[in-house]
């Protein structure tokens, strides 16, 4: 098994129903074995992940151009309750920048649609 890369962007590839590769550049948060990402919960990753949980994960810039090998790993939700320790690892790896983000996020959430939740967490683990 692979170790996933780390990287301050990873290039993570999602695949549709045809089989095709769609890879964006994310943040992603070690935590042990595995990397945690926060995305909005309408993004097409998310809705390519409900039916394949297939993934490849690479060290990436902001622009997505990998910088090495692509790593073949698995993608699933983050249950609610095991968010406040996925959201400690994103804190952790990217300091106020994350928390800017989600602080913004959650407001302008509040304001729009209350009662209602914008983003989802992933866990990608090493195939």
């Amino acid at each position: 098994m692979t170790p996933l890369p780390i990287s301050t962007y990873v290039s993570l590839t999602t695949f549709r129903r045809s089989g095709a590769a769609v890879p964006t550049p994310v943040w992603a948060a070690p935590d042990g074995e595995s990397l945690i990402v926060w995305t909005r919960a309408d993004s097409g990753k998310v809705k390519r992940l409900r039916h394949t949980r297939r993934v490849t994960v690479a060290p990436c810039d902001v622009r997505g151009r990998t910088k090495g090998p692509a790593v073949e790993g698995v993608g699933e939700f983050v249950d609610r309750a095991e968010w406040p320790a996925a959201l400690a690892a994103l804190r952790r790896t990217y300091g106020l920048r994350f928390q800017l983000g989600y602080v913004t996020g959650r407001l302008w959430t509040r304001l729009i649609k209350p009662g209602t939740e914008r983003h989802a967490i992933l866990r990608i683990r090493p195939a």
